[in-house]
């Protein structure tokens, strides 16, 4: 396995030197958490911007500590990219009813925020993860507000979201304001993600650090943040660094060998390889995108980008290698190749944005026939966020392809003429893949285009699949993947 390093001696380590001649370390997150209060006046209504991906660099202590020491802070509004697990993470506060607002992208496997979320009892603000990155940039820069293309024709720019479900099912929209708080960690590999951002953003910053060491031991061009944004340094007491999604090969096994994908997604996966061209910035959504770099052409080499803070993502590790700094954007443990880079989740998004990343290929619910795309959401069924989705396909110039199944699991279309769900963006679609067929999207007219077929299906059978007309390429039809 290959790994990055640098000069610090143990990861997320903080340096004594950052406080000038004032000390900022606190004896223990609860009385860090107790100056916080007391600089915010008061233990209700306050908003806490908290760092990490998923469960990656997460302040597991402070989180901790205001669960257990401070059970009378309640009515918190928490600006966090994700809502922690069921018993861990920010699920504790959850569990324990002291959180009534979530400022997220994508809330993950969480039972309890779903069921609290339908039920009532949580407003949720869904926020591109981008956007939501940028937001705490921007707050924390001076900036009250910005202009992005993101979202562009969804109901999220739109407004008609639902924050808050009443009892009886109906929405409720309401805004509230509070002061903030940050508690960022500090880290290496993809740990980093929100954590600088957050840490900004924060009227009053806690660091939560596994090592705080002295002066001189890191180098100044080793410093992610500068420490006139914390207040008060904390040294973890629980640390557990757990993984959400353990992702290994066999120790014995060749990280460059292909893996075997037969039927309709191998048909998918090697088609999508297609795409790839030499020197590509690509990003990858997990499944079927990502086992397209196993399959890459010969003679192509592209750096593959994962929106937590990665550039340069690498296979999975070997068993017992798993490492839990590191990992993608679908929360697998993933290893860095040679020439890697990580960085905070507002560089990765302006990545994105600025159409550095030149492809981006990703899963899908429904595509309309003008290039809609929806993914994200079941209304009153599925809530699971839009991550970084809404950013990855409205960066304006990137190419986007979408890989499905050409049709759902009871058979209904997921090609029409029109998405029935929410969606992730409009007009966004540049290549639709499925395991029948490639449609070419004509954004100008509006139309899809039959470029490419399997082997063995007729245009018929194409059309008694497909919810929408569609024109077909002149001549004779190519057959996918060369079959």
């Amino acid at each position: 396995m290959l790994r990055i390093t640098n000069r610090i001696a143990q990861p997320r380590a903080i340096c004594r030197s950052l406080f000038s001649t004032v000390s900022k370390v606190a004896a223990s997150p609860k009385a860090a958490l107790e100056e916080g209060l007391a600089h915010a006046g008061r233990r209700d209504g306050l908003t806490i911007c908290v760092g990490g991906f998923g469960l990656c660099g997460i302040p597991e202590s402070t989180i901790g500590s205001i669960a257990d020491d401070f059970p009378d802070v309640g009515d918190i509004t928490a600006v966090s990219n994700n809502a922690g697990v069921d018993g861990f993470g920010l699920g504790i506060l959850l569990e324990s009813k002291q959180v009534s607002r979530m400022v997220s992208s994508y809330v993950g496997e969480n039972k309890t925020f779903e069921k609290m979320y339908l039920g009532g009892e949580l407003a949720v603000e869904l926020t591109p993860q981008g956007t939501l990155a940028e937001r705490l940039r921007a707050g924390g820069a001076g900036i009250p507000a910005f202009f992005t293309p993101t979202a562009a024709g969804t109901v999220i720019a739109e407004g008609g979201f639902p924050i808050k479900y009443k009892s009886d099912g109906s929405n409720e929209v309401e805004v509230r304001t509070g002061k903030t708080f940050a508690y960022p960690f500090f880290s290496t590999g993809t740990a980093r993600n929100f954590n600088p951002d957050a840490a900004r953003a924060g009227k009053f910053c806690i660091a939560e650090v596994e090592e705080i060491v002295e002066a001189g031991e890191l180098h100044p061009d080793e410093i992610h943040l500068p420490g006139i944004f914390v207040n008060k340094v904390v040294k973890a007491t629980h640390n557990e660094k757990r993984i959400e999604q353990l992702t290994e090969i066999p120790a014995e096994a060749d990280s460059t060998s292909k893996p075997a994908i037969s039927g309709g997604r191998g048909r998918i996966v090697r088609r999508a390889a297609k795409e790839f061209k030499d020197g590509m910035y690509v990003n990858l959504g997990i499944g079927i995108p990502t086992m397209a770099s196993n399959y890459l052409p010969e003679g192509v080499r592209i750096e593959l980008q994962s929106e937590n803070g990665l550039m340069g993502m690498g296979p999975f590790p070997k068993q017992g290698e798993a490492d839990p700094d590191w990992i993608n954007a679908g929360k697998q443990t993933v290893t860095p190749v040679l020439g890697a880079s990580t960085f905070s989740s507002s560089d990765s998004f302006g990545m994105i944005r600025s159409c550095k990343v030149g492809l981006t290929i990703l899963g899908g619910m429904e595509v309309s026939s003008s290039g809609d795309l929806a993914n994200w959401i079941i209304p009153g069924k599925m809530v699971k966020g839009m991550g970084g989705a809404m950013d990855l396909v409205g960066a304006p110039g990137a190419k986007v392809v979408v890989t499905m199944e050409h049709v759902a699991k009871n058979g209904s279309h997921k090609i029409l003429d029109s998405c029935n769900l929410p969606l992730t963006g409009k007009g966004v679609v540049d290549l639709v893949i499925t395991d029948m067929c490639v449609f070419k999207v004509d954004k100008e007219n509006g139309r899809l285009k039959l470029i490419e077929i399997a082997k063995g299906l007729t245009v018929d059978d194409i059309k008694a699949n497909t919810g929408c007309s569609f024109d077909v390429v002149e001549g004779e039809l190519p057959l996918m993947d060369g079959e």
